[in-house]
């Protein structure tokens, strides 16, 4: 039976966390990389973002230095729901860092960076007892039990654990020379002998109610390479359950004496897939035991979320990343392996990116000023120089900062080409940032050029800036203009998620063809049938609820995860766009507007001929931004309290 805690936390970790940087080229020696893709790294940081992604309040206690990977592990874990109370700051070391490659299945070179690290300064002094009380579950690796201060740490969360009624857990995560029994270039060895870890981890395997090890560590743990006699020594020192993984045959759990077969243990299934890279599987097996432990589920579907979760790991680049959201693997159970190499599964990896994203945003209030050939038009009458396009951009920005306030819900659309200066100012001001890549006015439609032809450029893209493409389209449009823009677009969204980066796709279908109530929503069906899954959809204004309604259903047909939809302005007077969001703001899924020449325009025209100066301009551009975003509001106010309100056929 399914029990919840009481507890604030489910779950707090304690221990390594570090930065890993991966290899991105696959098949080499890690001399040979020539890029790395870098996520949070260390077990406890790793299974405390898994269970959070599985929908445990889950925190961690460890060090991480006062610079830039220190503040991105603690930020990351924060994007992952991860409780960041325990994590200290470390004012005099550096947050570890691990370089690591996937040379095949069964070889991955790696070396860790751990020379008097900030996670290793760890002490009693960090462990807070009203953090510790605040949990169901205390989660120790054995990495910190190899060093006396950070095993006082760890002993005296264990004891304050035991204190408050807490469950207590060990993931042995051996590493031979994180004990000082190998060199640095043997990152990846997973089993040396050693006596003196034996009795150093058997001191203390008392004071666990759950163990968890791979064969060789509890060969480790137990003191024999015989993994049967090794899980009887344990045994005999501790009561707790024992949990063996045995990599692609599952894993098995023992709640009381051990047989004299592991096949005796409690099972749950294992899945037949594509071993792709094994680092990180274990935190992931961790995070999905803990997910079913802690519910008190049965081992068997305790052990079943564990090795899906597993599954998913060796099956994927990096770790946590690689992890599943709780919607994703309920999907998974349900479905079933479609193909094995799960990385590769379309609507698999759909679901994995939609039910992961970081960041949320239920109203989105944009001031779109990526617009090119415009003010390109417009600073020729003006016989102004191109270079003042971008000086009046950052005065858009300066509008846009000084409406939002340091509030959430607010954004930009904003342009490299014209308007990079804007568009690097933006970067950790809060707000949300679209960035265009059409060629402006094309059909069919052309890519920005510093795209390169395999769009290729997003490389070079922070992982902030979501990928706007506007395309002028229609059900009408002649078959060969309809797959070349498909073509473009399937690529283009193709990289951006290669990159990690989210997609907008904007399309105008007024300005190739008549409209109707169903053109939008046949256009929307039309980008999901090839395998176009934007994260935000940007349509023009339309004011029947019928055409509101039809482009909501073609979307939530297809994807139940979908951000949402803005509305763009078409420089349409602010009239008109008051009785377009009236009609818009009915439906759930509408989250606001991404609107431009009706907030730039006349501010650009008359600061362009010399007309108003930078604060007259920018006050201008903040009255309209800041009106519209009340008209908005008003909106939404307005359906919500009538209850016209439309949140799909299941509501």
């Amino acid at each position: 039976m399914r029990k919840e805690s009481t507890k604030r936390l489910d779950l707090i970790t304690i221990g390594r966390s570090s930065v890993d940087l991966y290899g991105d080229q696959v098949g080499g020696r890690l001399e040979d990389m020539r890029s790395f893709s870098k996520y949070i790294g260390g077990s406890p940081t790793n299974i405390a973002a898994g269970s959070a992604r599985l929908g445990l309040k889950s925190g961690v206690i460890t060090r991480v230095g006062d610079e830039h990977m220190g503040r991105f592990i603690r930020e990351q874990l924060v994007a992952e729901g991860v409780d960041v109370t325990g994590v200290k700051t470390d004012p005099e070391r550096l947050t570890a860092l691990v370089l690591l490659g996937i040379r095949d299945e069964h070889s991955f070179p790696l070396i860790f960076y751990r020379e008097n690290c900030a996670d290793m300064a760890l002490c009693e002094d960090d462990i807070d007892e009203g953090f510790i009380g605040s949990a169901a579950c205390v989660c120790a690796t054995g990495t910190h039990l190899s060093h006396p201060r950070t095993e006082a740490a760890v002993l005296k969360a264990l004891d304050l654990a035991r204190k408050h009624g807490a469950r207590t857990a060990l993931d042995i995560d051996y590493r031979p020379n994180l004990w000082g029994l190998a060199g640095h270039g043997a990152g990846e060895s997973r089993f040396i002998e050693s006596g003196a870890v034996t009795a150093k981890l058997q001191s203390t395997l008392h004071l666990f109610d759950l163990i968890v090890g791979t064969e060789e560590e509890f060969h480790i743990a137990g003191g024999s390479t015989d993994t049967i006699e090794a899980l009887r020594n344990v045994r005999k020192v501790s009561s707790a359950t024992l949990v063996c993984k045995r990599g692609p045959m599952g894993a098995v759990a023992f709640e009381a004496e051990i047989g004299s077969r592991l096949d005796e243990g409690r099972s749950g299934p294992g899945f037949p897939i594509e071993v792709f890279n094994v680092l990180g599987a274990g935190d992931g097996f961790m995070s999905g035991l803990l997910r079913g432990w802690l519910r008190d589920e049965p081992w068997e579907t305790a052990l079943t979320y564990a090795n899906a979760c597993g599954a998913f790991a060796v099956s994927r680049h990096g770790c946590t990343p690689a992890y599943p959201s709780w919607e994703e693997l309920q999907f998974f159970l349900k479905r079933g392996v479609k193909r094995p190499d799960l990385r590769n599964d379309p609507a698999l990896e759909q679901v994995h990116w939609s039910t992961n994203r970081k960041g949320d945003w239920p109203e989105m209030r944009i001031f779109a000023f990526d617009h090119r050939m415009q003010l390109e038009t417009l600073a020729k009458e003006a016989g102004a120089e191109m270079s003042r396009i971008g000086q009046f951009k950052t005065l858009c920005l300066q509008s846009a900062l000084k409406v939002a306030g340091g509030h959430h819900g607010y954004g930009i659309l904003c342009d490299d080409r014209l308007g990079r200066k804007a568009l690097h100012a933006a970067t950790g001001t809060g707000l949300w940032i679209g960035r265009p890549t059409e060629w402006p006015g094309s059909r069919p439609l052309t890519l920005e050029p510093d795209l390169g032809p395999d769009c290729g450029g997003l490389d070079n893209w922070p992982k902030d800036h979501v990928v706007k493409v506007l395309c002028f389209c229609h059900p009408d449009d002649r078959v060969e203009l309809r797959q070349e823009q498909e073509e473009t677009l399937l690529r283009l969204f193709t990289a951006a998620r290669r990159n990690d980066l989210e997609f907008l796709l904007e399309i105008i279908p007024s300005k190739a063809g008549p409209v109707d109530d169903q053109t939008t929503a046949d256009l929307i069906r039309r980008f999901y049938e090839i395998g176009i899954y934007p994260d935000w959809w940007k349509l023009e204004p339309m004011r029947s609820p019928a055409a509101w309604r039809a482009a909501c259903q073609a979307i939530e047909e297809n994807d139940p995860h979908i951000r949402g939809i803005v509305i763009l302005g078409l420089d349409a007077p602010e009239a008109d766009l008051q009785q377009s969001f009236r009609a818009a703001a009915q439906f759930d899924l509408v989250k606001g507007f991404a609107v431009g020449r009706t907030i730039f325009a006349d501010a650009a025209r008359r600061w362009l001929w010399g007309e108003i100066g930078d604060a007259e301009a920018i006050a201008m551009m903040q009255e309209r931004y800041g009106r519209l975003c009340r008209i908005w509001d008003e909106a939404r106010t307005a359906a919500t309290e009538t209850g016209a309100t439309y949140a799909g056929e299941t509501a």
